[in-house]
């Protein structure tokens, strides 16, 4: 075969291999068999495809309460409805505090002894009104405690704070405001009442799994959803010794956590919302004395253990 008609194929096979890679064009086909083999272009830098985002943790698919369990649930709520106002859950709070002083002073006769329980009454109630907090950019006691990621600042928040402290306990209840009305509660339970071996996040879930059923795990959470209300078990062993029950709204997530985003100086790592929205049917909830039996209910399943 001719020397020039050998070195043509092979100048073609050349050609066919950068078109197919699109390092030339058509156009410079024209005079091809007189041209001469030139260098091939240099290799462009590929554009590097950009890491794919990170999948969102499913969260884990778990069986919905039982009638049973969604009435034991609703215990936590107390005497208390989603929407209340802060005068109005005041009122309830001095109501409940009223019949338990009455009881103690009418278990006496000693008037000494009557008036002194009638101004414990009041300091208690009084400090229960002292404790309302807003949370308005300004620094408060709570921004470093058990609630520190449980509100945000400049987001119409607010908050006021029920000691229970009868009987040796040290448990706080915590009522959220949003826009002035009620739409979660967090329960501090002290994790002194517990046994040494017992002073654990997975013994308590335990303890609540066994009288609300199993709960799905959400962002080291333990959650329990009906359409009226989400409750949440919290571990706050590390840094303040205890746990803690949240109890809220689940029709004002959404909208809080937008008033959040839109207002937050900074991405805040602990702000915990979930992401399925439900409509609140409106359970007017048990008395506060259910509810007080409900939460007690959990730490005396412990002490049997």
């Amino acid at each position: 075969m001719p020397r020039l008609f050998r070195s043509g194929s092979r100048l073609w096979s050349r050609l066919a291999i950068a078109l197919a890679c699109g390092a030339i064009s058509s156009a410079s086909l024209v005079g091809v068999a007189d041209a001469q083999p030139k260098k091939p272009a240099p290799k462009t830098a590929k554009a590097k495809k950009p890491a794919p985002r990170p999948s969102k943790p499913k969260e884990e698919k778990v069986a919905p309460p039982t009638a049973e369990q969604k009435k034991a649930l609703g215990e936590l709520m107390g005497a208390f409805t989603f929407g209340m106002t802060r005068d109005q859950v005041l009122a309830q709070l001095a109501k409940s505090i009223d019949e338990r002083y009455a009881e103690q002073i009418k278990a006496t006769s000693d008037v000494y002894t009557q008036d002194k329980l009638r101004k414990e009454k009041n300091k208690e109630i009084t400090r229960i009104k002292q404790s309302f907090a807003e949370f308005t950019g300004k620094k408060t006691g709570w921004d470093v405690s058990v609630i520190d990621d449980e509100f945000a600042h400049n987001t119409e928040e607010s908050m006021l704070v029920y000691w229970e402290n009868q009987g040796g306990k040290n448990q706080r209840r915590f009522f959220f405001f949003h826009g002035g009305e009620l739409w979660k509660m967090f329960i501090a339970i002290d994790t002194k009442q517990l046994a040494d071996d017992q002073r654990n996040f997975a013994f308590f879930r335990g303890l609540m799994e066994a009288r609300y059923g199993k709960g799905a795990t959400v962002a080291g959470r333990v959650v329990w959803k009906v359409p009226e209300f989400e409750v949440q078990a919290v571990d706050k062993m590390a840094f303040y010794g205890a746990f803690g029950l949240l109890i809220q709204n689940p029709a004002k997530l959404r909208a809080i956590a937008e008033i959040r985003a839109a207002n937050a100086p900074a991405k805040k790592d602990k702000d915990q919302i979930i992401e399925v929205i439900k409509e609140k049917e409106g359970d007017s909830g048990p008395d506060l004395n259910a509810n007080k039996d409900a939460v007690d209910a959990i730490i005396s399943g412990a002490k049997g253990k």
